[in-house]
């Protein structure tokens, strides 16, 4: 293991050498795989642009954070920022290391986005977002090169498995009732959290290194937390309202993403007031921490935020004669 980390940490090195002209593209690439980014991203390709395609990107994005979450907590593996202070912390994370979301996240999304499309330049613009995210973790130097690799492997058996099971997946769903959809929903979402939390527990008694807090107080920004379920309770909250909102729309005939340019635009305007609403605004309101409480109005958050999308803005854009029913 201290192998690993010792190559590891030479290989970020070499890309740290490389120059600081390389920061700005590297935390660029870097915000592309965040949650901020998803959010404005996800909204947009699915009121305005494709829904199909966005609604595939949002599931397989949201189950991804989930299961990486699970993976971080069994592993424990630092940040290499945390190991040594001989690399530049260009970036900081609290979480565990390995696998890193960036990269898992990235295979996942953008290789739905190619195998979508099908064609050469849709995969020529996935390859490109998957590798300029990937490294940019390595010359940020808050992943070693196998924390990266993981991810990458990871992220490719889900994104294998998903669109396996998509299709017999939203054919069984098709057949249920309102109320097994939005079932189904809740349970999936709370089985993601109950392994997530359970896995945490094992795990209760271990400590990180004080050698590890140390070096990562050096380097500044956020302090770690490796066992928070924050992270898990988001976007298990979301996964749920966002099937939730989409069995619920589907009584009113559907939405699907077309109309004119003038539609489109007003859409994404009116989804985003809401959007702001209940991502900024709820957060004001609704208690933070890490308890049970806190915890509880973090997943109605998120789960409203989902429902949102998928749910509440079409139905308001078909009584706004924003756009007309997929069926």
């Amino acid at each position: 293991m201290e192998n690993l980390l010792h190559n590891g940490i030479l290989v970020i090195l070499a890309f740290q050498n490389w120059g600081e002209w390389l920061l700005g593209p590297m935390k660029l690439f870097s915000f592309l795989g965040t949650e901020d980014f998803y959010i404005l991203a996800i909204p947009v390709l699915y009121w305005s642009i494709d829904s199909a395609l966005a609604l595939r990107v949002g599931v397989i994005m949201l189950l991804s954070s989930s299961v990486n979450t699970i993976f971080k907590f069994a592993f424990q593996a630092p940040r290499p920022y945390w190991v040594t202070t001989d690399v530049k912390a260009l970036s900081a994370e609290s979480s565990f290391g390995v696998p890193s979301g960036h990269a898992q996240n990235a295979i996942s999304i953008w290789g739905m986005v190619g195998s979508y499309f099908r064609n050469k330049w849709a995969w020529a613009v996935a390859i490109f977002f998957i590798l300029g995210i990937s490294l940019s973790r390595l010359y940020l130097a808050v992943h070693f090169p196998h924390d990266t690799v993981l991810g990458l492997l990871i992220g490719f058996f889900l994104l294998w498995a998903v669109n396996r099971a998509w299709n017999p997946v939203a054919a069984w769903t098709q057949k249920q009732s309102l109320g097994k959809q939005i079932f189904s929903a809740l349970a999936g979402s709370l089985t993601l959290i109950f392994v997530s939390a359970f896995v945490a527990w094992i795990f209760r008694d271990w400590t990180m290194p004080t050698a590890w807090l140390q070096n990562a107080a050096r380097a500044g920004g956020e302090a770690p937390h490796p066992f928070s379920l924050s992270g898990i309770i988001s976007s298990a909250g979301t996964l749920f309202g966002l099937f939730a909102g989409l069995a619920w729309i589907d009584q009113y005939g559907g939405f699907k993403a077309s109309g004119s340019s003038k539609e489109r635009f007003l859409r994404y305007l009116v989804g985003l007031v809401g959007l702001i609403i209940i991502y900024i605004g709820l957060k004001v309101v609704f208690p933070s921490g890490e308890n049970f409480i806190a915890f509880l109005f973090r997943y109605l958050r998120y789960s409203l935020l989902g429902f949102w999308v998928s749910g509440g803005a079409p139905f308001i854009f078909l009584k706004l004669n924003l756009t007309d029913s997929s069926k």
